[in-house]
């Protein structure tokens, strides 16, 4: 099957740019229940798979001392804005670590005021750093080698990996991510029935009360999970009783807890301007968001188009599902 219209680009009336892209909408059991594109499509799960990660190192941190911040910038693909970076601090005392110890490349806060303010490139700032830090928490209290964690050998990614082959009921093929640990490809349907399994403790084993732990701070600490003109953190404020996650090369992915249901939303081109609204249109339509939030999320849902200061368009998503 071929990629599907996910998003247009209208500016003065003139379409000027189509997104396609892939859809896939699971339950806990695998299977497909709507679907745009082709739902079988393999990509690699991003930072997507930070709940699960996270869940991997509170499982061995078990610390209940742990605030929902905490966990949250454990999860979280963050802006690098004051508020994130300080609790990414936090995290590394807790390990006993300085910001030396962090694997993540040298890199400039994602928030451009953020950025403005940093004299100098630090791993600190880096998107991935909660999830790093967590990492190096997890070696400090099992007693694992610190500065091997990004090894695929590692104790830590071992457990992650078998924990997304569970989740995913696939064998993932394993790469690199932008962070330097590795990153799992599996189907995109797969992903979506991974995120449906998040919200089902039977499919979970003895990481059910990490996965449970991860969810409720993503929920209780939107902001730090993203920040300031995140889609995820947008969604999440809006929609307490949705969990979302941005990833690399435009993969976002949800679940609705109670409704036990998880999308993937994949952007053929990488283009991470329509896989948010995307996203909010596709959980729109499956009844998933109400539609006063909806409305809430304005721009987020329907970003404008701008020319010489004014609007003079918007990116509009055009996705529509498919069901048996």
């Amino acid at each position: 099957m071929r990629p599907a219209p996910l998003a247009r680009v209208v500016r003065s009336g003139l379409e000027e740019a189509v997104h396609l892209g892939h859809v896939a909408v699971c339950d806990a059991h695998g299977r497909l229940l709507a679907w745009a594109g082709d739902p079988t499509t393999p990509t690699f799960i991003r930072s997507c798979a930070k709940p699960v990660q996270a869940a991997v190192s509170l499982s061995a941190i078990d610390d209940p001392t742990l605030t929902d911040g905490d966990v949250a910038l454990m999860c979280a693909s963050h802006n690098g804005e004051a508020v994130h970076v300080r609790v990414v601090r936090s995290l590394l005392r807790r390990a006993g670590c300085t910001s030396e110890d962090l694997r993540t490349p040298r890199a400039r806060p994602l928030d451009p005021d953020a950025a403005a303010r940093v004299r100098a490139p630090g791993s600190v700032f880096h998107n991935c750093s909660g999830k790093h830090a967590g990492m190096l928490l997890a070696c400090t209290r099992a007693g694992w080698r610190r500065d091997r964690y990004p090894s695929p050998g590692h104790p830590v990614q071992r457990r992650v990996f078998a924990a997304i082959r569970e989740l995913t009921g696939e064998e993932p093929v394993a790469g690199v991510d932008g962070c330097g640990l590795p990153v799992h490809g599996v189907a995109l349907r797969s992903i979506a029935t991974m995120y449906a399994r998040l919200a089902e403790p039977s499919r979970q084993g003895d990481l059910a009360p990490h996965v449970a732990r991860a969810l409720s701070a993503m929920r209780a600490a939107p902001y730090l999970v993203g920040g300031r003109g995140r889609d995820d953190t947008a969604v999440m404020q809006a929609a307490p009783e949705i969990v979302m996650k941005q990833g690399a090369e435009a993969l976002d992915c949800a679940v609705a807890p109670t409704a036990g249901i998880g999308v993937a939303v994949k952007v053929a081109d990488g283009g991470f301007r329509a896989a948010g609204p995307a996203m909010i249109a596709v959980l729109a339509e499956l009844g998933l968001i109400t539609p006063s939030a909806h409305r809430r999320l304005g721009a987020t849902a329907r970003p404008p188009v701008h020319g010489g200061g004014a609007v003079v368009g918007v990116l509009e998503p055009v996705v529509r599902l498919r069901t048996r």
